[in-house]
């Protein structure tokens, strides 16, 4: 009888180890929320997980209902991690897995954070938030890309998406030129493989 539980015991085992490897696909999910409980901008990088956009809206309604009175930084939810923000009229969260790092979580979220007050010269409220979008979407994705952390320093991120605090709002040329580099980055890595 040791013979038969001791296969079963090691492939449980393997198979809780496998689950708990370190990945780069760190972040689940971006979101922010305004003081309603209501989205502004999400993007989920495991599309298994929230598949549907009803799906999505609930899970986010949840998080806001336990965590929009709370003084913590951290939640779980729904077996997840959350780390989150509020500024003003903003809520800024960061979802990942339950067994992920909640510092590397709260790099990202800070980044974040410090990228959008460069980006919005300090005014990081819903209506600044809403007038610079375009801006914002580039931020997320210079941060994360499917889930896979990118930059942690906003320094580096404002750079990246050719935008300074002094200067004037995202130019139509800038948001070419970014996606333009994107895209010619994709292709080069597609060609070599």
């Amino acid at each position: 009888m040791t013979a038969q539980t001791c296969p079963r015991q090691h492939q449980r085992t393997t198979m809780e180890i496998a689950s708990l490897e370190p990945s780069l696909y760190t972040v689940k999910a971006v979101f922010i929320l305004d003081n309603d409980g209501n989205r502004l901008l999400s993007k989920y990088y495991d599309k298994e997980l929230y598949p549907s956009m009803k799906e999505q809206k609930n899970f986010e309604k949840n998080v806001f209902n336990k965590t929009h009175k709370a003084d913590n930084e951290i939640a779980f939810v729904e077996g997840m991690t959350i780390v989150y923000k509020c500024s003003i009229d903003l809520f800024f969260y960061v979802a990942g897995s339950a067994q992920e790092n909640e510092l590397m979580l709260m790099a990202v979220l800070n980044c974040l954070f410090e990228s959008l007050g460069q980006i919005l010269r300090k005014n990081v409220e819903r209506r600044c938030l809403l007038d610079n979008m375009d801006g914002v979407f580039l931020v997320v994705d210079e941060i994360i890309d499917g889930g896979v952390i990118l930059e942690s320093d906003p320094q580096q991120v404002i750079q990246k998406v050719n935008y300074r605090a002094d200067e004037n709002p995202l130019s139509e040329q800038s948001v070419a030129q970014h996606i333009t580099d994107k895209l010619a980055m994709t292709s080069n890595g597609s060609c070599e493989q």
